[in-house]
């Protein structure tokens, strides 16, 4: 037997329209997105992107950010940093190699790259 899904089972983008091209980049547009939520209730969102698609991808991928940032506190990015650059400095001792160092400080410059190449694509616009 099939369980019948009810209406607001999850959350579902109602309407979305085109506003204005963006001012501050070219090629991307403003939208203006209609969120219908689970409770029922209605609210709505501006996003930016090349076209309607990339905007709701984008939309979507600052919620989903903003839930890891809540999530994650300061502790966890300190054992993160920690854990790059104390296990190159392990390996370094162990096998006589100051090689290791070179990639703990590649590590990090690495992490430090992939957030901002993350934070630029979500807050273009």
């Amino acid at each position: 037997m099939r369980r019948r899904k009810h209406k607001f089972d999850r959350r579902r983008a109602l309407n979305c329209k085109l506003i204005r091209p963006s001012k501050s980049n070219k090629g991307y547009y403003k939208y203006e997105v209609t969120i219908g939520e689970r409770d029922g209730k209605v609210h709505t969102e501006p996003a930016y992107g090349k076209d309607m698609q990339d905007a709701i991808s984008r939309l979507i991928n600052i919620e989903r950010t903003s839930k890891i940032e809540n999530k994650i506190n300061t502790m966890w990015l300190v054992v993160i940093w920690l854990a790059v650059m104390v296990w190159p400095a392990i390996l370094a001792s162990t096998y006589n190699s100051p090689l290791f160092l070179l990639f703990a400080l590649g590590g990090v410059g690495i992490l430090i790259t992939l957030i901002g190449v993350w934070y630029n694509y979500l807050n273009k616009g």
